[in-house]
């Protein structure tokens, strides 16, 4: 047994010697975190490999795969908010190891990332020095919360040995095509060699039908990289001088602003690597079907997708066809006009030199010529977010580009206009203006004097201006005859796709809101890219003998200094300074040439792409997992998609991190690389930890911690301030760290107050001050079997009473049944009735019958205090394999129920009746029990609820 030293000034004081306090939880927790760390406890073991372990006690049984979204280690540590999840899991991983699962719970470190590069730029700091000693922190905090994580398999995503395998990872993609043939028709990726050979083989027909033999070396090679699923684009991208870098839609706000820094974002046209995750948009979007996840976040993946349903159509140009996509093909007869993106394209080959005779004065925007006119109005355009161009409630502008294009249903000319409404990134930069069906387009026309004309029936009664309802077509009959009027949408829709692709002016087609993913940084802190450049400029992928492409160190880590709010900067990058790395001679099986490293870093995300996966077997040096671990762990149950088995973590990852990981999941599922399709079966979000903040008077948030509360005002350096509420973070200074409330409390009492706050997926407010009432819990678990006072174990071989039997077994049954929902709160609940029934009836001593059920109970939940207590009743070793209590059937049922019977919304009497009583007979027996209260009325009403209360309404 262990003894617990007393403090040598414990006599002196009124507090017992062996009171569970801070200071006794303290060297408790330190003791039994030691315990763990030192024999391994949480090792889960792998069926093949160096993690493998036949005599584990739980190899060969059913395995449980449990994983959080790991933290990015910052300089400030964790809050109170952070372990919520953590903790969540940890409580759960621990159950279901107790209840005969093989329970894998790995943690790791996404520590790649703009924060502790712009700490280098400002102090000189490497970026990885400020990132190790971060992670360290981090560790420190989680071990110091009692987080049984199997520490063998802990990443971070800096490590070289770690981004080794993302840039190989990388290679698969940049490797590999996407045939939507395959896959008996839903498409999948292919490696390139395959493309390649059908090129060769005549199988597959080059562009311009030439054979594959009759090209250059160069064409043959610039065809092959316009398939591969990762590959280089000069396009229109999301440029951000306040961070020097650009940006993927996903980390741009609505407001058009970086996600992080919130500096203004600009669109610019930038050679950038490109993730064709587009490809995947009807797989991402029908798989979403086979996961247990939360509908909000499987609704948000929907809408980021975006699939439409409709047609492109072809507005002939003296420069050529202007292709537009549009969901209702059948108001084509209504298009008045079209609008072209500032940065179409075909924008100045459409302009002429001089203004046609009939063009209105209000299109020029002002301008002697369109190419003037067309210059300014871009340069115009430029300043402005994608966010600003589009919001509803700008005046609408734009300008004429001096040339007509032909409405194809009815060879009407029609003006051709830029306007930066229409963003050149989203669809094909171009839309047809249909001003009777469209509220914007109305404004437009209206701005600029243009026809406007109904294709759509209104409804009877209707007086607005564009009707955006159903309805019969009208007005929609061309000069040949063929006629769309009178039919419905969906009749019409069909009708003119028909006549569109028979007429070779369009054809049906299904597009997503979803963009390829841009895969470029400008940064020096991420993975380098393993690709170099020959020659001719055409990227080369770099032999995965030569992984890895490790980071050079580096005289300065900063971009070039940029105005934030000037978007005619061009990017430069910390590493295209360091030429000694970015020239290099390599011999890439032709023999020894001078090639160019790529100078980008991938983004934050590439790491969090697959980490799940580095968990299963992290020291392989020979592949990124044993494709036996992988399959053990992740593979997929008959009929499923296979993945992790719960993934807990915030809901703002619903889009960048969670439909990234897919797409590189399924990747390598393609590639035979994984069994499981999608990499996380259930998803649960927990909610976020609240706390009141403080502003003084100039609106400036004051540290939460030194604001006192006077007679229901509150006041910082006596200066009244304003308490408001919101999510903790520094932004607010109102951080509670678990550091001060380990110190103050234990762990587990932390640990017992955020798992009692309310359900895991609700966010909930801090309270300090009501962290004692989990410590007055433990403390009288602790009290129920250790004399305080000689600090003897107080546990009785006797049989406990019936009534506290029954509460045992009824406890247990709520309990298994909590902890399987994940239903922390109430589970607690559950054992604080448990506790205060033994400690308010057994004054001398704690049956074992009770006490040992106990003690399991709590041992997922409190784990440092249910290990010492478990040692003290005389056992050896841990907890932690200990099997979970279960309820005797014949105790949980209950022979008689006692109800509350009210009248008139008032207790005035109680009825104990048989548990399996008819309706009638409890209804008579109350009747019977406030027979006195009614003096002789009769009832109106009698309700019965059952095993609750009975109402009784005269």
């Amino acid at each position: 047994m262990t003894e617990v030293a007393t403090e040598a000034t414990a006599a002196a004081t009124e507090i017992p010697p062996f009171r569970y306090t801070a200071a006794l939880a303290g060297r408790i927790e330190a003791r039994w975190q030691d315990y763990w760390e030192e024999h391994g406890t949480f090792h889960a073991p792998n069926p093949v490999g160096p993690l493998a372990d036949a005599q584990h006690p739980r190899a060969g049984a059913p395995k449980l795969y449990i994983a959080d979204m790991f933290p990015y280690p910052s300089g400030s540590g964790l809050h109170v908010g952070h372990p919520l999840g953590y903790i969540s899991t940890d409580c759960y991983c621990r159950y279901q190891r107790m209840i005969g699962r093989n329970v894998l719970h790995p943690m790791g470190f996404d520590a790649f990332g703009l924060p502790a590069e712009q700490y280098a730029v400002q102090t000189g700091t490497h970026p990885r020095t400020t990132t190790e000693a971060n992670v360290e922190r981090y560790r420190s905090q989680l071990r110091q919360l009692g987080l049984g994580y199997d520490d063998r398999r802990s990443v971070a995503t800096t490590d070289v040995s770690f981004y080794r395998w993302t840039q190989w990872i990388f290679l698969q993609i940049f490797n590999s095509w996407y045939d939507p043939e395959a896959g008996g028709g839903a498409g999948k990726a292919r490696p390139i060699a395959e493309l390649i050979a059908a090129f060769e083989s005549g199988q597959r027909p080059t562009p311009d039908g030439r054979d594959w033999s009759a090209l250059t070396d160069v064409e043959r090679r610039a065809i092959i990289d316009g398939h591969r699923l990762a590959y280089v684009s000069e396009a229109p991208v999301n440029w951000c001088p306040g961070l020097g870098t650009v940006l993927a839609n996903e980390e741009v706000t609505a407001d058009g602003r970086s996600d992080r820094g919130n500096f203004p974002v600009f669109k610019r046209n930038l050679k950038q690597w490109m993730m064709r995750i587009t490809a995947y948009g009807d797989r991402l979007l029908a798989d979403l079907d086979s996961l247990d996840w939360p509908e909000p976040i499987k609704l948000m993946q929907r809408n980021w997708i975006g699939r439409s349903t409709g047609a492109h159509i072809e507005f002939p140009t003296s420069a050529g066809p202007v292709r537009v996509f549009t969901t209702r093909p059948d108001t084509v007869f209504g298009a008045t006009y079209l609008v072209l993106a500032p940065e179409h394209q075909l924008v100045e080959e459409l302009a002429p030199n001089d203004w046609p005779a009939d063009t209105k004065p209000a299109w020029t925007g002002g301008r002697d010529t369109p190419g003037q006119a067309i210059s300014a109005y871009r340069g115009y355009s430029a300043a402005k977010t994608d966010a600003e161009r589009i919001a509803d409630a700008r005046e609408k502008t734009g300008v004429f580009t001096g040339a007509y294009a032909t409405n194809p249903v009815n060879g009407a000319q029609i003006p051709v206009f830029i306007a930066d409404y229409v963003l050149g990134g989203y669809g094909t930069g171009a839309i047809m203006a249909v001003p009777g069906q469209d509220e914007r387009d109305w404004e437009f026309a209206e701005v600029f004097d243009l026809p406007i004309v109904r294709t759509v029936q209104p409804s009877e009664g209707f007086d607005g201006k564009a009707y955006t309802g159903d309805g019969p077509a009208i007005n929609s009959t061309s000069p040949q005859g063929f006629s769309l009027d009178g039919l419905g949408v969906v009749d019409g829709k069909k009708a003119i796709i028909e006549w569109l692709e028979a007429n070779g002016h369009g054809a049906g087609a299904i597009t997503y809101r979803l963009r390829d993913w841009l895969f470029s940084r400008q940064r020096y802190w991420g993975e380098p890219f393993p690709i170099v450049y020959d020659e001719t400029g055409l990227p080369i992928a770099v032999p995965e003998e030569m992984l890895p492409i490790a980071l050079p160190e580096v005289a300065d880590f900063s971009p070039k200094t940029y105005d934030p709010d000037d978007p005619n900067t061009e990017p430069e990058t910390p590493l295209s300074r360091e030429r000694g790395w970015v020239e290099v001679e390599l011999d890439l099986g032709d023999g020894p040439k001078r090639y160019t490293r790529e100078t980008n870093v991938m983004p934050q995300w590439a790491g969090s792409c697959w980490y799940e996966l580095r968990y299963l077997d992290p020291n392989n040096d020979q592949a990124f997992v044993d494709p036996a671990n992988e399959r053990y762990w992740m593979g997929p149950a008959e009929g499923g998609s296979g993945g992790v088995d719960l993934y807990v973590g915030g809901a703002e990852h619903a889009v960048l991190h969670l439909l990234y990981a897919r797409f590189w999941h399924k990747v390598l599922f393609d590639l035979g690389h994984v069994a499981s399709s999608e990499p996380f079966h259930r998803l649960i979000n927990q909610g976020y930890i609240q706390a009141y903040a403080y502003t003084d008077e100039r609106g400036r948030y004051v540290p939460a911690e030194e604001v006192v509360e006077r007679d229901g005002e509150y006041y910082w350096n006596d200066a009244p301030v304003r308490r408001e509420y919101g999510k903790m973070g520094k932004s607010l200074r109102n951080v509670v760290t678990p550091d001060d409330m380990c110190e103050r409390y234990g762990a587990d009492t932390f640990r017992v107050y955020e798992m009692s706050m309310g359900p895991l997926e609700v966010s909930r407010p801090w309270e300090t001050r009501a962290v004692v009432g989990a410590q007055r819990f433990l403390q009288r678990v602790w009290r129920a079997l250790v004399d305080e006072q000689t600090g003897e174990t107080r546990v009785v071989d006797r049989p406990a009473d019936e009534e506290t039997r029954r509460l045992l077994h009824r406890i247990i049954d709520g309990v298994r049944s909590d902890m399987e929902g994940l239903r922390f709160n109430t589970a607690v609940a559950k054992l604080i009735e448990l506790t205060n029934r033994i400690t308010s009836i057994n004054a001398d001593g704690t049956p074992l019958e009770v006490a040992d059920p106990l003690v399991r109970m709590v041992a997922p939940i409190a784990p440092h205090v249910a290990e010492e207590l478990w040692q003290r009743l005389g056992h050896d070793g841990t907890i932690a394999y200990v099997d979970f209590p279960e309820a005797d059937p014949a105790l949980l049922r209950v022979e008689s129920v006692t109800y509350p019977v009210q009248v008139n919304g008032k207790v005035r009497g109680r009825v104990e009746v048989d548990a399996g009583a008819e309706e009638e007979a409890v209804r008579q027996a109350a009747l019977e029990a406030v027979a006195e209260v009614l003096a002789g009325r009769d009832p109106r009403k009698v309700i019965v609820v059952p095993g609750r209360m009975i109402s009784v309404v005269v």
